[in-house]
């Protein structure tokens, strides 16, 4: 048997902008259509076309490695390299443009929230899916379905649809069903910042066991130390193609180097970017073990560290922070600065910061007399680990995560 568990070659995946989007489909509509399907040749017998298509891009292009059994794979990048799309192709959500991907055995896929369940159906119903859809026998999911339970916590939801799931329940059923069922390749995406801190570390626990228990694991993360602590190679991911892939600690340090000279959105050559520079950003207060990860709603103190060479007269600072869709969450700016060249530290201090728990993203700015001196997206991104408190249908959830105390008086008169 060989010793190969994934091989990629030039795989290429182009998808198209502005297409309209499809809503997901109730069990008894997936059910007429299927029996409908080869009929429908009789109405349309020509196939439809488009008259104008629609602009494209190239998720992924000319993208070529290997993955062998056993081995536990970091996935690295900013947003919007490709990192997603690659597990998406690779557990056959999708299918590539060009190329070819070669998958040796049973996968389990943990990608975006609610992929592969159905939300009309119970989580009961969903553990059994699941567990079908990667091959497995019924007696199987039985023998592991008591720890799945237990695993995700939801034993008094286990017959509620999970289109009533909040974002976090759905998220700890997923990842403990693409865990327990013991697929040989286990593919996760950046989705367990939706859980709260006790639940990202018992997640990184369990990976770790299925990684030591000798099956393959590639994990796409923002977190650095997670990458780190868990995997024994990285492959670095950038505008769709593999940038770097070697060890862990060498390929980590490089992409940490190049987020922290570059900025995202323009390129520039170092000797364009002038001598100015944002150095790092960290949570002062309260302090944790990360110093990206925030798990209360406040009061926060957190530091810039920027470098001045020349002085600055008439300088502006913005600070804006943004959520992994790129809605503005929070800005905020100064003005008639004055600093002289050295590394200054930039302290902002927040009474609350009572967002959802997920992945945001800082983006400062520093100008003079009306030129950019440096525009900076802070890396590693902010991860809100706090304990969601809004409403459990994650539609209604809002962007805020507010406390609220709430009785019932008893009846008086109006």
């Amino acid at each position: 048997m060989s010793d190969l568990a994934i091989r990629a070659e030039n795989l290429s995946k182009q998808y198209s902008i502005g297409g309209p989007q499809a809503r997901y489909k109730t069990i008894r509509e997936s059910i007429t259509n299927a029996l409908a399907t080869p009929f429908r040749w009789l109405k349309n017998p020509k196939p439809e076309t488009r008259a104008s298509k629609p602009g494209t891009i190239w998720a992924l292009k000319d993208v070529s490695f290997e993955v062998k059994r056993g081995e536990v794979i970091g996935i690295i990048g900013r947003n919007g390299v490709g990192k997603t799309t690659l597990l998406k192709v690779l557990s056959r959500i999708t299918k590539p443009t060009t190329g070819r991907a070669e998958v040796y055995g049973r996968v389990g896929s943990l990608l975006e929230v609610g992929t592969g369940f159905h939300p009309e159906l119970t989580g009961r119903e969903n553990i059994y899916l699941n567990g079908a859809i990667l091959g497995m026998k019924r007696v199987e999911i039985e023998r592991k379905f008591d720890e799945i339970v237990a695993f995700a916590e939801i034993e008094k939801f286990l017959d509620t649809p999970v289109k009533h799931y909040s974002s976090g329940m759905y998220v700890r059923l997923a990842f403990a069903v693409a865990a327990h069922l013991e697929p040989e390749i286990l593919l996760v995406d950046e989705v367990l910042a939706v859980g709260d801190a006790a639940f990202q570390k018992k997640c990184l626990g369990k990976m770790g066991d299925v990684a030591r228990g000798g099956r393959t694991v590639l994990f796409v993360s923002h977190q650095m130390n997670s990458i780190r602590k868990l995997c024994e190679r990285c492959m670095w991911m950038d505008a769709g193609r593999v940038r770097a892939v070697g060890p862990t600690a060498k390929v980590v340090s490089s992409y940490e180097a190049a987020l922290t000279s570059t900025s995202f959105d323009d390129v520039k050559a170092e000797a364009d970017r002038g001598p100015t520079r944002f150095l790092r950003w960290r949570i002062v207060e309260p302090k944790a073990e990360q110093p990206n990860i925030l798990t209360t709603l406040g009061p926060l103190i957190f530091q810039m560290v920027v470098r001045i060479n020349e002085p600055v007269r008439n300088g502006v600072h913005g600070i804006a922070l943004w959520n992994s869709d790129n809605q503005l969450m929070w800005g905020w700016s100064v003005t008639n600065l004055r600093i002289e060249p050295g590394i200054h530290e930039f302290s902002y201090t927040l009474s609350t910061l009572p967002l959802r728990p997920g992945v945001y993203h800082w983006l400062v700015s520093l100008y003079d007399g009306g030129e950019l001196l440096d525009l900076w997206h802070c890396i590693p991104e902010l991860i809100v680990a706090t304990e969601p408190l809004t409403h459990p249908r994650d539609e209604w959830a809002g962007v805020l995560n507010v406390p609220c105390d709430f009785c019932v008086n008893r009846e008086v008169n109006v």
